[in-house]
């Protein structure tokens, strides 16, 4: 299986330097790298990932109830909030 992922050109050859360094200049160190960095990240997310014991959607309920928007505007607030979010951390 494969993930394709794009880099900032900086972090990029930061990321590409190291992994030779730690795996060697052959072919897969990259995806050695790769597969280290993201299991890292999975199992420090999964343990910070707060658990419900309820239902979640009537979490999500609760917290969303004094909220004067229905779900549609909500949405659309939400997309531009995101686009927002991802423009101002995306390189030109």
């Amino acid at each position: 299986m494969s993930i394709r992922i794009i880099l900032g050109k900086e972090l990029e050859k930061r990321f590409r330097e190291l992994a030779m360094r730690k795996f060697g200049y052959s072919k897969g160190a990259i995806s050695r790298a790769a597969q280290e960095a993201i299991a890292t990240w999975v199992s420090r997310a999964e343990s910070e990932v707060f658990q419900f014991e309820e239902d979640p959607i009537e979490a999500i309920d609760g917290l969303l109830s004094d909220v004067g928007l229905d779900s549609v505007e909500l949405q659309h607030k939400a997309t531009e909030f995101w686009r927002t979010k991802v423009a101002s951390h995306v390189s030109d």
